[in-house]
């Protein structure tokens, strides 16, 4: 099917009803899931489209083509998650423009952020990146660092601590999608015991979304399955 905006709301619903049916498979409110449609290589216009059939929450991976389209949706309340990897040259940006930000894998990012975040904003929602698997190229935090760096992160000003995130490798079986997102949802719990009150898992895509939602997913990020393939 040749995706444009007119095809949107069919496939947006399709969606919801993916993620409702596997909340209650799973015994969970479908309301607790919040769908963050990803929008790299997509134009502004397709964004407005999704926004329009009732989307809130976009993602971006690189921080130019998100301003561009930022700029040109500064009528629309959305909230902005900023989920590639983040570079140093570019927190000062992402500081003053995104509401959230999901990959978080080193002190240096977290503390930049932080300084640079304007106090008349409301503290930007972070979450930890954890490294599940040995692609290095994705970055993220060792299992056993966590709980240092939850402690260094949530005394942070200009930020809140919400949770852990996720990029595994692409797992067509979806016992080994559980077991990898059941591990992350073990880690928060560890985390949580410690004495944080964490409330994000941030894991599951287009093609592991269910399996990510049955093993405790909050936030997933929805592309391909939304929009279709990118050119």
């Amino acid at each position: 099917m040749l995706i444009g905006p007119q095809n949107l709301p069919f496939r947006l619903h399709a969606i919801r009803e993916r993620i409702a049916h596997a909340a209650l498979a799973a015994g969970r409110d479908p309301a607790g899931i919040t769908m963050i449609a990803v929008g790299k290589t997509q134009p502004a216009d397709m964004l407005r489209a999704a926004a329009m059939a009732g989307v809130t929450d976009f993602g971006e991976n690189y921080l130019q083509e998100a301003e561009e389209k930022m700029n040109q949706l500064t009528d629309l309340p959305l909230r902005w998650h900023f989920i590639g990897r983040v570079q140093a040259n570019k927190t000062r940006s992402i500081a003053a423009r995104f509401d959230w930000v999901h990959g978080i894998d080193r002190a240096e990012i977290a503390q930049r952020l932080s300084a640079q975040r304007s106090p008349h904003l409301p503290p930007i929602n972070v979450c930890i990146q954890v490294a599940l698997s040995e692609e290095a190229n994705k970055g993220g935090l060792a299992p056993g660092e966590l709980p240092g760096a939850a402690a260094r992160i949530a005394a942070l000003p200009g930020l809140r601590l919400r949770g852990l995130m996720c990029l595994p490798p692409m797992l067509a079986d979806r016992a080994a999608q559980l077991a990898v997102f059941g591990e992350l949802a073990h880690l928060l719990r560890d985390i949580n015991a410690r004495g944080f009150d964490l409330d994000v898992l941030s894991m599951g895509m287009s093609g592991d979304f269910e399996a990510a939602i049955a093993a405790g997913a909050t936030h997933v990020r929805i592309g391909t399955a939304l929009f279709g393939e990118r050119g």
